[in-house]
């Protein structure tokens, strides 16, 4: 449906009056209070509204008075037992063992208790109240207030009047129906289909707002070919419709005009910025079309796409770091690639600054070219080739200390040495340091070391050993091998930075990690997502609008922190917990609700749930809003009929809603 044929379509419906229709007509409540409805109901009416499956929106109207105007949303939720039903029960079992037919044409039962057989209970989920405030029709999440519950008649909603209740908005920032909403499915109440219209002009479609996803945590559950990566196709579809509205770009933005931008949303519900999205996929999916649907991402918005790879493939850019030009990004891949490790000697060595200091401290500059030099020494010592245009090696020495390396002092590291001479250099210095009159002098003169503790961490991991002079008993700089493959020695920005402009344009970047081992995945993953962080943080911090980025995390459970984990301090912790105000969104998809970190579970706001095949995984999700009404039906899965069917809640939607998502396509959908 065109938008605007919408926005009039809902300023139309009126739930109060056209939810009352009589042929739609489902029974009386016998039971009612504030949270659950127990309603009669007859085979007739049922067969008639073309019956009434679990999770079914059924709207409870109170008929004693004609002043009050109000009507119950209900959600059917199972069998209930009426008072009769003991006799029934024995009535049916005495015609059980006399042989006697009970239904059809040779039924033998007599009119009363045929009429009596008919007739069942239909236990109700009370969900909120529609009601009259002035003109307007309003909707709150419970009920203020009940009567009789024989005062009450149920009905079943047609199409208008479910589109409407399916797109409420618990937000008083949103309106529904504003033209940039999207259409993400429609209304579907059970994987069996005999009454479910398959007519698409009979469906009530379902849309999403800007935003329910942008700066918002989302979650994706469900198991394998049950429509996840299809669930988040449509997300990212949505996105970019909704980033296309944008009028403005960060490029706009001035130390003069900077107020009128913080401001993240216009007055219409669009993004104040086109929104970047960066997805981190782990199966190769989204930058490749694949055999199982053929669709991909980059197909549909390849101008706007920048796919990246650990490998070298054609139309992708190598994730790779020249650590000889990009230092700090470099440096960050080792610190992350050798985080796990437990040597106090690799600690340290982690936990030394490279940052470079004011050239006007002249000594704090020296100690610098230290550190960077003897650094480099060791990427040269573990085999990273060296740039060609870097044959030579530059930091202060001093003579006395030349001559301890070659006698004839003809070794000079100011005039630049190669890398060899230089690794030389300060094994030899290490050697010596505590022996060599130079180092005991110095100590005694400047009250400090010659060699800070950042150096000495370095010339550990550079010559192996822990102490100077003593026997090989590390590994040092051996570990760095295992990350010899990110190394590229041409290049000259960091892929980090050229990622991070992108993505502030509002283009689409796809990291394909298929072919990359599960350290290199993790690796990539969480550097990029610190540095995207500490970019929108110090943009909050100085006072500058962020745009909306949002992270797309395939196989969370390969990435995120574990249930257990309690470091608060990860990344995707800190993205969970304070991406909101930095305007960063997560979009996570995994088999496994029980594997995420409970942090950024209590933080998600939005909830797309295919089918889960374990109790264990359903028990976790029943802690969350009221997805206990579906955890039976979220066992219950056919493999031809349900790819695609959700339990959706979103921030602003007071409840879950039954969707079947529309199949994402590279063609444009013509809605």
């Amino acid at each position: 449906m065109k938008t605007t044929d919408r926005i009039k379509q809902l300023a139309s419906v009126n739930p109060l009056k056209q939810g009352k229709q009589p042929e739609l007509f489902v029974g009386h409540p016998f039971s009612l209070d504030y949270n659950k409805a127990d309603i009669l109901v007859c085979d007739d009416d049922k067969e008639r509204v073309k019956g009434i499956a679990q999770g079914t929106f059924l709207l409870a109207f109170y008929d004693n008075e004609e002043t009050v105007e109000e009507a119950i949303l209900l959600r059917a939720l199972a069998p209930a037992r009426l008072p009769t039903d003991s006799a029934m029960i024995s009535s049916m079992i005495e015609y059980y063992k006399d042989n006697l037919p009970t239904s059809g044409k040779s039924s033998k039962l007599d009119d009363f208790t045929r009429y009596e057989f008919s007739f069942s209970g239909l236990e109700c989920r009370v969900l909120g109240t529609f009601y009259t405030n002035g003109k307007n029709v309003e909707f709150g999440a419970d009920l203020e207030n009940f009567y009789s519950a024989h005062h009450y008649s149920v009905y079943k909603v047609n199409k208008d009047v479910l589109g409407y209740i399916v797109n409420q908005r618990d937000s008083p920032d949103i309106i529904p129906g504003n033209d940039n909403e999207f259409s993400i499915g429609h209304v579907r109440y059970s994987s069996s289909l005999r009454f479910q219209s398959k007519n698409e002009e009979d469906k009530a479609e379902v849309y999403i707002h800007p935003a329910d996803l942008l700066g918002k945590r989302t979650a994706l559950f469900g198991m394998t070919r049950t429509g996840k990566s299809n669930t988040v196709k449509k997300v990212i579809e949505a996105t970019v419709q909704i980033s296309s509205k944008a009028t403005k770009k960060l490029a706009d933005v001035s130390t003069e005009n900077v107020e009128e931008f913080l401001k993240s949303f216009e007055d219409s519900g669009a993004p104040k910025f086109p929104v970047g999205q960066i997805i981190f996929d782990i199966n190769g999916e989204y930058a490749n079309a694949n055999l199982q649907d053929g669709n991909a991402i980059s197909d549909r918005y390849n101008d706007d796409v920048t796919k990246y790879s650990v490998l070298k493939k054609k139309g992708f850019t190598v994730l790779k770091v020249n650590f000889f030009k990009q230092i700090q990004s470099g440096f960050e891949l080792v610190k992350s690639f050798l985080y796990d490790e437990n040597g106090d000697y690799v600690k340290s060595l982690l936990a030394i600054d490279l940052t470079e200091p004011d050239k006007s401290d002249k000594s704090a500059y020296i100690r610098w070219e230290r550190k960077i030099a003897a650094y480099l020494c060791c990427l040269h010592a573990a085999k990273f080739s060296l740039p060609t245009d870097m044959a030579t090696i530059k930091f202060s020495g001093n003579d006395e200390l030349n001559k301890l390396v070659k006698s004839d002092g003809s070794l000079k590291p100011d005039n630049g040495i190669s890398f060899d001479e230089a690794v030389n250099w300060f094994t030899t210095i290490w050697e010596n340091y505590n022996s060599h009159k130079h180092f005991s002098d110095y100590r005694s003169k400047k009250g400090r070391e010659w060699a800070d503790e950042d150096l000495k961490a370095l010339l550990v991991f550079l010559t192996r050993k822990r102490t100077p002079g003593g026997a090989v008993n590390v590994s040092g700089y051996q570990k760095l091998r295992g990350i010899v493959e990110q190394h590229t020695n041409t290049g000259v920005k960091a892929f980090e930075e050229e990622i991070i402009e992108k993505l502030r344009e509002g283009k689409i970047i796809i990291i394909d990690l298929s072919q990359g081992n599960p350290k290199i995945q993790e690796l990539y993953s969480e550097i990029l997502c610190q540095k995207i962080f500490n970019h929108s943080m110090n943009r909050f911090i100085s006072n500058h609008p962020n745009n909306f980025i949002q992270f797309y995390f395939e196989e969370a459970h390969n990435l995120f922190p574990k249930k257990d984990d309690k470091d608060l301090s990860q990344i995707y912790n800190r993205i969970a917990k304070e991406g909101a105000k930095l305007n960063l969104g997560m979009i996570y998809a995994t088999q496994e609700v029980s594997s995420i970190s409970s942090n950024i579970l209590k933080n998600t706001q939005n909830w797309f749930i295919a089918h889960l095949n374990n109790e264990d995984e359903i028990r976790e999700l029943r802690k969350y809003y009221d997805f206990d009404d579906f955890a039976d039906a979220l066992i219950r899965f056919s493999a031809k009929n349900d790819k695609g069917f959700v339990r959706m809640k979103t921030y602003s939607n007071p409840f879950i809603v039954p969707v079947q998502i529309d199949k994402f396509s590279v063609q444009t959908s013509s809605k």
